[in-house]
C-alpha cells in the first residue's frame, strides 16, 4: 500500500494545557510537512481535559472533547496516547491502561518515568507497544535521541546538564544583579519563570528526575530516582556567586551522571564550573547538556528546555517515530532505554559519601594569626590538597574576614569530616559554605 493512501494515525491527547495546546497547534500548522516525513497523516481525534470549555476553545471544536482520560485510553480507534497531565497519580493509571489496551504512548512526564519507568517499560515490552519520552528531558533539545541512537557507538563516560530553566534563570539574575535568592525568586514568579509553588524546581527535584532518565539511557541501568542525591539552590548566596566569579567560575545547578570504577554517580547540586566552559555561559531559562563519550569526546546540546512549542517539537518527533515504526517487529525497534532489556546492568548508584569531586569552601574567620595554618592543617590531615585560596582583608574596625579555599578532588566523606573539624575551631564563626566544583574537562 502506498504511504499516500494509508489511513491516518489516530491520536488521543490527555491534557491540553501549555504543552498540549502547543502540540495541537504545531501538528495542525505543520501537518503536511509532518505527513511527508511520517509517511501518513497524524490526527488528534480526541482530547481529555477537566476544563472541557477551554479544550473546545483550544481545538476550535474540531475534535471530540471529554473530561475523563479513561475514555481516551480505552477508545478502540485510538492508536497513540499522548500523556501531558504530569505527576505520577492519575497519569500513571492512564499510561498503564493505555499500554494494557495495546496503545503506544508519548509522554513528557519526567516524574512518572523517573519513579515508575521500570514498571512502565516492562509492561510496554510485554504488549509490544512503544513508549516515547523525548519531551521529558530538556524540552525541545533532542537529548534522548542523541543518547539512545546518535551516540550508540560510545561508552558514555559522564553527562552534566543544566536541565531546569527556572533555577538557571534565578542563578543568572543573581550573578548579573548581585541579588540574593529570595529577591530573584519573587521576580521569577512575577515573570512566569517560576511556579507559585516552585519547590520541585528550586530544590532540584525536577532536575533529578531528568538526570535519572538520562543516566539509565547512558549506562544501561534501571531508572533509580530514589538513589539520586538531590540538593537545590535555596541556600546559595550572592556572596558565593560573586567570589566564584572572582576565581574564574560560574555557579550552575547541574544534573550529573558519571560512570566510575566503583559504580555510577547520580547527583544534582549547585556546582562551580570554569567560566571558560561553554556550558558555564548558558544563561536565563535556557538548557544545555554536555555528554562525554569515549569515541566522540565532548558533545554539547543547547536550546529551550520548556515552553509550549519547543516541548511540542519533541512530542511530535516522538509521534513521527512511532508512526514510522508502528508496523515494525517490536524486537527491531530502538529499546526504550537504549540497551536491550535483557542486557540491563545492575551497576550500583554510589551514595554521596563515596562521590569524588572538588570543593569551594567559604568560611568566616577571625582576623588574627594562625587561623589559616589551623585550617590548612585540618585539610592536610584529611589528605585534601588546596588548589587556590582567596582571603579578603578585614574592613576597618572589623574583627572577621572571609577565607575562600578551592580544593583538589577528594571523597565527599573526607570533605564532610574536614568541614566539621574546621567548624569546631574557635576562630571560625558559623557554618562553612560548601559548593562542589567540576572542571568538566
Amino acid at each position: 500500500m502506498k504511504a499516500s493512501v494509508m489511513k491516518p494515525i489516530r491520536v488521543g491527547l490527555l491534557g491540553i494545557g501549555t504543552v498540549g495546546s502547543g502540540t495541537f497547534n504545531v501538528l495542525r500548522r505543520n501537518q503536511e510537512e509532518i505527513r511527508r516525513r511520517a509517511g501518513r497523516a497524524i490526527e488528534v481525534v480526541m482530547v481529555a481535559d477537566l476544563d472541557t470549555e477551554r479544550a473546545k476553545q483550544m481545538t476550535g471544536g474540531s475534535v471530540e472533547i471529554v473530561s475523563d482520560g479513561r475514555q481516551v485510553v480505552s477508545h478502540p480507534d485510538i492508536d497513540i496516547v499522548i500523556e501531558l497531565i504530569g505527576g505520577d497519580g492519575i497519569a500513571r493509571e492512564l499510561v498503564m491502561t493505555a499500554i494494557a489496551n495495546g496503545k503506544h504512548v508519548v509522554t513528557a512526564n519526567k516524574a512518572l518515568l523517573a519513579k515508575h519507568g521500570t514498571e512502565i517499560f516492562r509492561a510496554a515490552e510485554e504488549k509490544g507497544v512503544m513508549v516515547a519520552f523525548e519531551a521529558a528531558v530538556a524540552g525541545g533539545i533532542p537529548i534522548i535521541k542523541a543518547l539512545r541512537e546518535g551516540l550508540t557507538a560510545n561508552r558514555i563516560q559522564w553527562i552534566a546538564g543544566i536541565i531546569n530553566g527556572t533555577t538557571n534563570f534565578i542563578l543568572s539574575e543573581m550573578r548579573d544583579k548581585g541579588l540574593d535568592f529570595d529577591v530573584v525568586l519573587k521576580q521569577a514568579q512575577a515573570l512566569g519563570y517560576a511556579e507559585a509553588d516552585p519547590t520541585f524546581d528550586i530544590e532540584g527535584v525536577d532536575a533529578a528526575h531528568k538526570a535519572t532518565i538520562m543516566s539509565a539511557i547512558a549506562f544501561g541501568v534501571p531508572v533509580q530516582f530514589d538513589k539520586a542525591y538531590v540538593e537545590g539552590i535555596t541556600k546559595l548566596s550572592a556572596t558565593d556567586i560573586r567570589y566564584a566569579e572572582q576565581l574564574g567560575y560560574r555557579i550552575k545547578l547541574l544534573g550529573i551522571a558519571r560512570r566510575v570504577s566503583a559504580g555510577i554517580e547520580l547527583r544534582v547540586h549547585p556546582t562551580l564550573i570554569p567560566a571558560t566552559r561553554l556550558i558555564a555561559n548558558v544563561e536565563g531559562a535556557m538548557n544545555a547538556v554536555l555528554v562525554q563519550g569515549d569515541a566522540v569526546g565532548a558533545t554539547l546540546y543547547y536550546g529551550k528546555g520548556a515552553g509550549a512549542e519547543p516541548t511540542a517539537s519533541a512530542v511530535i518527533a516522538d509521534l513521527v517515530d512511532i508512526t514510522r515504526l508502528a508496523t515494525a517487529d517490536p524486537e527491531h525497534r530502538v529499546p526504550y532505554l537504549a540497551f536491550q532489556s535483557n542486557e540491563m546492568a545492575d551497576t550500583p548508584i554510589l551514595p554521596m559519601s563515596e562521590v569524588t569531586t572538588s570543593y569551594y569552601l567559604r568560611m568566616r574567620v577571625a582576623d588574627k594569626p594562625c587561623v589559616l595554618a589551623d585550617v590548612t592543617r585540618i585539610l592536610a590531615d584529611a589528605s585534601i590538597s588546596i588548589d587556590a585560596m582567596l582571603q579578603k582583608e578585614a574592613g576597618e574596625g572589623e574583627t572577621q574576614t572571609d577565607l575562600i579555599i578551592l580544593t583538589h578532588e577528594t571523597k565527599e566523606k573526607h570533605a564532610d569530616a574536614a568541614i566539621a573539624a574546621i567548624e569546631s575551631l574557635s576562630t571560625v564563626a558559623g557554618k562553612v559554605s560548601r559548593i562542589r566544583l567540576e572542571h568538566l574537562g
